[in-house]
């Protein structure tokens, strides 16, 4: 089974010198989400794009699947 993993999207913010609070306003997502995001949970793709509009990235530089 195949698991998703932000770990890009922590990378992205590293590189743009943001802190998740920082994304948390840009992409206006709640910290419920944030939180679900930092345990590699499950989300909306309403969240995914509204998270690629602020940083302006596509889906796939914030989101990897790890093959079990």
């Amino acid at each position: 089974m195949s698991k998703i993993s932000y770990k890009p999207l922590w990378k992205i913010l590293i590189d743009k010198d943001l802190k998740k609070k920082d994304l948390v306003e840009m992409a206006n997502i709640s910290n419920f989400t944030l939180n679900k995001l930092s345990h590699n949970g499950t989300v909306t793709t309403e969240t995914l794009l509204k998270i690629c509009s602020a940083l302006n990235c596509s889906v796939n530089d914030i989101v990897e699947i790890i093959e079990d």
